[in-house]
Parts: structure tokens; C-alpha cells; sequence
């Protein structure tokens, strides 16, 4: 029998332009995507959660991009095997980084802690202009 198309993998592109609305369209493409490769409807408590996992970090690096650099470019997700990369590009050159803790109660300047708790990995990777934030996170119960 022949091979899973999921398991040889597949990529989604989305070209973006500004920051209006740009979250609920990333939001709404992601979960699209997610829902095309068997992701959802999720079987479990903790897939569902996966998923919600997911659509949170895609706000979090878009929302990033919106207040960092004029918003995102491209949305990029690959999926293989149960393993999910998420890739959002942008015009700005600088990386991100880590600020000082700062109280949970207050706002902004969690969205790397976020992807600390919630990513398996995560990273970010100059480009020709500007760059790349990527994520990635595996579907409950795969192995990539």
C-alpha cells in the first residue's frame, strides 16, 4: 500500500500585508490547515488542547510581528509526520529576545514565555530582508 501523503509532508503559504486583521486571517488559515491534515476534529481532551496550542503561538508570532515590524509577510507551515513548523516572516532584521521577567498580571512581554511553555522548539533565523520566526510542535500521540 502506498505511503501517507500527510506523512511525506506538506506546506501551506500565506502572503500577508499590514497588521489589519492579519491575526484572524493567520488564525483562521492555520486551523484550516490543521483541519485538511487530521488534526481536528480532535479525538481527546489533549489534542484539542494541541490544537488550541497551536492557534495561540500562531497569535503570539503574528502578533509579535504587528508591534515589531510593521507585521507579518509570509505564514508558512509545514506539517510531517505529526511534527508542525510554523514560520512567520517579517521586514525587520531584529531578532527576538528575551526581556526582563515581569509580572504575569501585567501586560505585554509574555509572548516568548509562551513559546517557551507551549513550543517543543523554537527559534528565529535572519533572512535576505529582515526574518524568520519559526515554532515547532508535534500532534499528541505522533512521533516525528
Amino acid at each position: 500500500m502506498g505511503r501517507n501523503v500527510v506523512d511525506e509532508g506538506q506546506v501551506r503559504r500565506l502572503v500577508l500585508f499590514g497588521t489589519r486583521g492579519v491575526v484572524t486571517r493567520c488564525r483562521d488559515f492555520t486551523a484550516e490547515a490543521l483541519g485538511d491534515w487530521g488534526w481536528t476534529p480532535a479525538d481527546d481532551d489533549e489534542a484539542r488542547e494541541r490544537v488550541e496550542d497551536v492557534l495561540l503561538l500562531v497569535s503570539e508570532v503574528v502578533t509579535n510581528a504587528c508591534l515589531h515590524a510593521e507585521g507579518p509577510e509570509e505564514l508558512v507551515l509545514r506539517q510531517r509526520a505529526g511534527q508542525l513548523r510554523v514560520e512567520v516572516a517579517d521586514a525587520s532584521p531584529e531578532l527576538p529576545r528575551r526581556r526582563q521577567p515581569r509580572a504575569p498580571s501585567l501586560p505585554g512581554g509574555h509572548g516568548l514565555m509562551v513559546l517557551d511553555r507551549l513550543a517543543a522548539a523554537w527559534g528565529s533565523e535572519p533572512r535576505e530582508r529582515g526574518k524568520v520566526v519559526w515554532l515547532e510542535i508535534s500532534r499528541p500521540g505522533r512521533r516525528g
